[in-house]
């Protein structure tokens, strides 16, 4: 069944977070303008986008993921407590000039198409670098359910591990624009790779 996904809008733009399809994101909504963003989001089709923001500036990567509000909660204290699942990336146009208090965009989906389809059969190369993702885990203290994390699809356990990596933000950047699950999966591989063989060097230098 094929989703009509709106071509404007609204966009939180976060510095530190970056959100992946079929993913969820629990925010805790404070400020006034994106108190304002979710409210309107709830009164209509419950689509928001989250892009990254560049460092000291009001210019954010033009590649984000746009989310839908599963959940939401008010607070006594006027926060919101949301939910957001992943449904795909976009590609940033062009910001909409617009008379409200946070900022709106025109997206396109096309580059990531694949976002939307089901698993195919593309090589599970995730299988063959398992054992160094649950080596980088081990190795920077992160804990997680492998039991639970086996029965995710294939692009699910990419964007998972991608979301909660110790790596940094610019390279969750890297991952989210690679268009399709081989690329992700490569790029991942190859950051991994290189935070290990730097630890493994660091290790036999100090000692």
């Amino acid at each position: 069944m094929k989703i009509n996904l709106p071509n404007t809008i609204p966009v939180f733009p976060l510095s530190g977070i970056i959100f992946f399809p079929k993913t969820n994101l629990p925010l805790n909504i404070f400020e006034p303008r994106y108190l304002a963003l979710v409210n309107d989001c709830t009164k209509t089709n419950k689509y928001m986008g989250m892009v990254q923001a560049k460092k000291n500036s009001s210019d954010v990567y033009s590649i984000g993921c746009l989310g839908k509000i599963t959940e939401h909660k008010k607070m006594k204290d006027g926060r919101l407590l949301v939910n957001l699942t992943g449904i795909t990336r976009f590609e940033i146009k062009s910001e909409i000039n617009n008379n409200k208090i946070y900022r709106e965009f025109d997206v396109s989906y096309k580059k990531f198409s694949q976002d939307l389809q089901k698993e195919n059969m593309a090589i599970k190369k995730i299988e063959k670098i398992s054992a160094k993702i649950k080596s980088f885990f081990r190795k920077n203290g992160l804990l997680l359910n492998w039991d639970e994390f086996e029965k995710l699809d294939q692009d699910q356990k990419i964007n998972t591990l991608a979301m909660i990596a110790p790596i940094s933000n610019e390279e969750k950047q890297t991952i989210l624009e690679s268009v399709n699950i081989d690329s992700k999966t490569k790029v991942l591989a190859e950051i991994i790779e290189f935070y290990l063989y730097e630890k493994s060097t660091s290790s036999i230098t100090l000692q």
